[in-house]
């Protein structure tokens, strides 16, 4: 879109003589005419002093918007018209082309020197940095070198196909436009590259940009290449006609045309900026700020028009985009304007787009304009914010930016923005329209894009400003007041954002408006992903929301990120009901197994420790896991102990909880807590699982006795449970155990209870004589004897088989000794069946613990492998045999004998045993007993012999240190003294060579022992 970017102002008029060259020097403008005259012009207001100090010291100084006077005509400064002139300001020479190259000092304009072989070039272009001037005559092109001084050196000359119509230096090459084609020669060694094609109906135009690449002319169309002529896709521009000369005064590029003088712009696609019609323009001029324009008898500027007004007019006429781009030229002294500015058209060419369909671009020019996000969200009237105590969109920013001293009595542009229409003015279909439009799927995606690249910001500083205030507290000892819900929501979920915090409020006005949008567009997976993360969402407005679409995976999400936790457990609980039902509900798209439950109470606890960890005051709640795992206890059993146990749940406190609500639930409760940590169960709670089991078994026992179906060798599920608990476990009370169990039934629990209470021989008297299943009475052993192996502290207890030996051979005496024991061991019972309290267990303990230690005394001098035992004979052994008056176990003997005969003392074995027992029979014990001592016999005797034989050895080995001969001759000398030894007393070191006096021996020694306890008498 066109707009006025120059002014043109007529700066002399009516020349005497036509102008063929023009160049600036400071405020002065030199025209060469075509007389070969040089004239000088400078403003009105400047005066006319000519002098060398007044006229070109001032070099910087810009052409001023004033008529130009003439200051000074040099007649005869050249014998033919200046076809071209060049100010060559860091030399401070002014470079002429006429019939040859002069070159003349400045200010004075002295001749300095003439390249008299440029005689009849036709074009030059000079290289400021290396000072390389390089001009081209007819098919030659010759490269001087400035000396620095008054002269130029000639560095090379080339050939090339054609006469040069237009060149430039790129770099260290340079870029020729002959007649048909471009080229580029390399000035270092000649070696020509061709480019593309000139055009058919203009002369080649190389034109050198800032950047350093190079714009060449091809008729009517400008083609960028870089300096090895690789052309550059940033596209063309495309001029109106074939210029004939083109500058560039960034941002624009100006060219001279046959009829008028063109302005484009330099950003792509290259727009028509301004047309400023002049008729027979010969030259075009850049100088410092402006453009000159020399035609046959006058010269006109091109004065910029100030960015600011420039900016007014694009923004007024709807080009955005060149707008924006002249904002980021304005100086840098004016960074806070130009951020306005651009502030203002992006919001301007945001609503400009916004209602003309392009919403994602519209979106990014919100983004870029800084506005805040309810200004934005005032355009979904649909989506619903919270109440925060943020201002309203209206009052956010003012797109009135009014600059008056930007505007221009010449643009006839006004500066002020015109305003968007209000709502309230629009017609009721029109309304409607509108409202439709804005929630539409494409408006809505615009805006889910804007919050997301808005967010992470608003969240950096809601954060911020969340831990800035815990620190506050905490230096400020309210540490101990501060809640422990609001740092958990610092975290992670901030439902409830306080009043007086900013980014807060904005975050939940942002990620409330957010979680609608992705919900209006269907995008439930990347609102899931919003509300599993950091975020500060309304619950009371998102909670709604997720209702009603049914999207309970997210809602649960929400209510764990604000610490909702009993509404999320009671919300999951119903969808794990529900998924359960036969008659599923149709919104339930999703389902929900008990392991969920279990999952989100194991993710709680996680963050519930962590906050424990972090903040002392932050508790967990343990009633809240109880409860809501009471439902998939049954289902899930061993995953709701796994939760128990991981979540440190007081173990006494599941169990009642348990016992009080799921009574059926207690023993496996029990049963998996004991499974995965043994040693974590208490003895109450021992006591506790043992009971249930007796409870149950009992229950069991008085069925079939009252069905006369019991007998000791029926094993129930629960009784097996139970014997295996008796066994197995440590931390119970058998004692009151024992005084549950009948007097006549269950001796298989009672024998494992009298072990644990050290009563060997009563158990193993049970197993014989009341079970009648010796095998129980050997494993019993086994285990008794391993047990002790692993415990090297602990008495040998070989003699529990010579226990067992005993039983087998006295029958009758031993089960008179079981009925009288047990009625010492434990008072009458009832069998009912009771709890068990620890102060039962207690005053039971204290009724019989006395009884107990004096049973267990007196069993000591039977059992033991003491000298009782073994002083035992055989007249002992018959008389035990005569008191039982019964058949002795022979065979259960002799198979304990021959199976454990590596456990068993021999001889205290063989002095229990009957007389008339036949040797034959105990060949399977004395054979494998005679063999191993046998073996140990000899084993002890080899030993034996090596350690005669090691003795020997080393008293043969002393014998010869002691052989050892020394020869003391009149030379042998003393290796301390170094005096002879002579005949005094003399010292042998061991290794037979060293020889010293005894007394320097005895000396050195005792130094030795001075210097040891030195120490000592420093301490």
């Amino acid at each position: 879109m066109v707009h006025g970017a120059y002014d043109s102002f007529e700066l002399l008029r009516d020349c005497p003589t036509k102008i063929e060259s023009i160049e600036a020097y400071g405020q002065k403008l030199l025209l060469g005419c075509s007389d070969g005259s040089l004239r000088i012009y400078a403003p009105e207001s400047s005066g006319s002093d000519s002098s060398p100090a007044s006229d070109y010291h001032s070099q910087a100084l810009e052409h001023r918007k004033e008529p130009y006077v003439l200051v000074r005509n040099m007649v005869g400064f050249s014998r033919k018209p200046l076809v071209s002139m060049e100010v060559l300001e860091s030399r401070e020479l002014l470079l002429c082309l006429s019939e040859s190259i002069a070159l003349h000092g400045l200010p004075n304009l002295e001749t300095i020197a003439v390249i008299t072989k440029a005689k009849g070039a036709n074009a030059y272009c000079w290289d400021d940095r290396r000072g390389f001037l390089c001009f081209a005559r007819q098919k030659r092109v010759c490269i001087f070198r400035h000396d620095g001084g008054r002269g130029f050196v000639e560095v090379k000359e080339f050939g090339i196909p054609d006469v040069v119509k237009s060149m430039s230096w790129c770099g260290e090459n340079i870029c020729f436009g002959i007649r048909r084609e471009y080229v580029i020669l390399n000035s270092t060694n000649g070696a020509l590259t061709e480019i593309f094609p000139s055009g058919r109906l203009a002369p080649p135009l190389v034109v050198s940009l800032p950047s350093g690449q190079l714009l060449l002319g091809k008729d009517n169309i400008g083609v960028f290449v870089d300096q090895n002529g690789k052309l550059i896709q940033e596209g063309r521009i495309c001029w109106s006609e074939a210029p004939s000369a083109v500058i560039i005064q960034k941002p624009y590029a100006i060219a001279l045309l046959p009829r008028f003088v063109e302005v484009r712009s330099l950003r792509a696609p290259y727009p028509l900026i301004q047309t400023v019609v002049l008729r027979n323009v010969r030259r075009l001029l850049q100088s410092n700020n402006s453009a000159v324009v020399a035609l046959d008898n006058s010269v006109y500027g091109l004065f910029p028009v100030p960015l600011g007004a420039q900016i007014v007019q694009l923004t007024a006429s709807g080009n955005f985009e060149e707008a924006l781009a002249l904002c980021k030229l304005l100086p840098p002294e004016d960074a806070n304007l130009r951020t306005a500015k651009e502030w203002s058209i992006h919001i301007r060419f945001a609503h400009y787009l916004f209602d003309n369909g392009s919403y994602e671009e519209a979106m990014e020019h919100f983004l870029a304009s800084q506005v805040d996000a309810t200004y934005v969200l005032s355009l979904y009237p649909s989506i619903i914010l919270p109440k925060t105590s943020v201002p309203e969109p209206e009052k956010l920013t003012d797109l009135s930016w009014e600059t008056p001293h930007l505007s221009r009595a010449s643009s006839n542009v006004s500066d002020d923005m015109e305003q968007l229409p209000p709502q309230h003015m629009l017609d009721s279909d029109e309304s409607v329209a509108l409202q439709s439009k804005k929630m539409s799927h494409n408006t809505l995606m615009a805006l889910v894009k804007f919050l997301q690249k808005k967010r992470y910001s608003i969240i950096e500083r809601a954060t911020a400003e969340g831990t800035e205030e815990v620190v506050l507290d905490a230096v400020g000892n309210n540490f101990a007041s501060y809640d422990s819900s609001r740092f958990k929501k610092l975290n992670k979920g901030r439902g409830n954002v306080p009043f007086g915090s900013g980014a807060r409020e904005m975050a939940a006005i942002l990620d409330t408006a957010l979680l609608q949008a992705l919900h209006l567009t269907g995008q439930a997976s990347a609102a899931l992903e919003l509300v599993k993360g950091v975020n500060y969402c309304d619950v009371k407005i998102c909670e709604e929301i997720l209702q009603k679409n049914n999207h309970y995976t997210a809602l649960l999400e929400l209510y764990k990120g604000n610490s909702m936790h009993h509404e999320a457990l009671k919300l999951l609980h119903q969808l794990v009901e529900e998924s359960r039902s036969t008659e599923k509900p149709a919104e339930l798209t999703q389902t929900f197994k008990p392991e969920s439950m279990i999952e989100y109470l194991k993710a709680r606890y996680l963050i519930d420790l962590m906050s424990l960890v972090l903040d002392p005051l932050c508790g967990t709640d343990p009633m809240l896991v109880l409860e809501f795992s009471l439902p998939v206890l049954e289902s899930c059993p061993t995953q709701t102990i796994e939760l128990f146990l991981s979540g440190n749940i007081p173990a006494d406190l599941a169990n009642s909880y348990l016992k009080q609500h799921a009574p059926n639930m207690q023993a496996t409760y029990l049963e998996l807590m004991l499974a995965m940590n043994e040693n974590g169960i208490s003895g109450n709670l021992q006591n506790e699982m043992v009971h249930i089991y007796l409870a149950e078994v009992f229950e069991w026992y008085s069925d079939l006795r009252a069905q006369q179906k019991w007998d000791e060798k029926t094993y129930s599920p629960t009784r097996k449970k139970l014997l295996s608990a008796l066994e197995n476990i440590s931390g119970y009370n058998p004692e009151a155990f024992l005084k549950r169990l009948p007097a006549d039934e269950l001796y298989e629990e009672r024998a494992i209870l009298l072990g644990k209470l050290n009563q060997h021989e009563l158990a193993l008297s049970l197993y014989v004589h009341k079970l009648h299943v010796p095998e129980l009475a050997l494993s019993y052993c086994d285990r008794l004897y391993e047990s002790m192996l692993h415990q090297p502290s602990a008495r040998p207890l070989g003699n529990i088989y010579l226990t067992l030996l005993q039983i087998y051979l006295n029958p009758q005496r031993m089960t008179k000794n079981i009925e009288k024991r047990i009625r010492n061991l434990v008072s009458p019972q009832t069998t009912s069946i009771s709890k068990v309290s620890s102060a039962t267990s207690v005053k039971s303990k204290s009724r019989s613990g006395k009884k107990i230690v004096e049973i267990e005394g007196a069993e000591d001098s039977r059992i033991s492998l003491s000298s009782t035992d073994s002083s035992r004979s055989d007249g002992d052994a018959d008389e035990l045999n005569e008191e039982g008056g019964s058949t002795i176990m022979l065979d259960e003997v002799l198979d304990l004998l021959s199976r454990r005969w590596d456990r068993i003392n021999g001889a205290q074995a063989l002095k229990l045993l009957p007389r008339e027992t036949k040797l034959q029979n105990l060949v399977t014990f004395l054979g494998p007993l005679l063999k191993k001592s046998n073996e140990a016999c000899r084993n002890l005797s080899v030993i034996k012999s090596l350690r005669q034989s090691e003795n020997l050895q080393i008293k043969d080995e002393l014998y010869n240190h002691r052989k050892a001969v020394v020869k003391i001759t009149g030379d042998s000398m003393c290796s301390l003294c170094h005096k002879k030894i002579g005949t005094s007393v003399f010292a042998v070191y061991p290794n037979g060579k060293t020889l010293v006096h005894f007394v320097c021996f005895r000396d050195s020694q005792s130094m030795k022992a001075v210097g040891k306890g030195l120490p000592l008498r420093k301490r």
